[in-house]
């Protein structure tokens, strides 16, 4: 993260932002915690599905915010199908 210019503490902060946008788009019940490892973890899973696909990874802060975002989507849209 750090050579992307996002440092560990706005991880966190951008992680927590992209896991609560998630969460509320999603209609969701979750708390600050997983809030903030929802974005983390859909940041990692988005850049990994955006590198398998031949895409360019977005960089920087929005760019981490909107995969963190869609990435926590698809996490929070796989955690309902494995619930069922």
């Amino acid at each position: 993260m750090e050579g992307e210019g996002v440092g560990w503490i706005a991880a966190i902060i951008i992680g927590g932002v992209a896991g609560w946008l998630a969460e509320k788009f999603m209609h969701s019940n979750m708390g600050l915690l997983m809030n903030i490892v929802l974005g983390i973890v859909g940041a990692i899973v988005a850049n990994f599905i955006l590198g398998v696909l031949n895409i360019q990874p977005l960089v920087g802060w929005l760019g981490y915010l909107i995969t963190g975002f869609v990435g926590a989507c698809v996490l929070i849209a796989l955690g309902r199908l494995v619930r069922r």
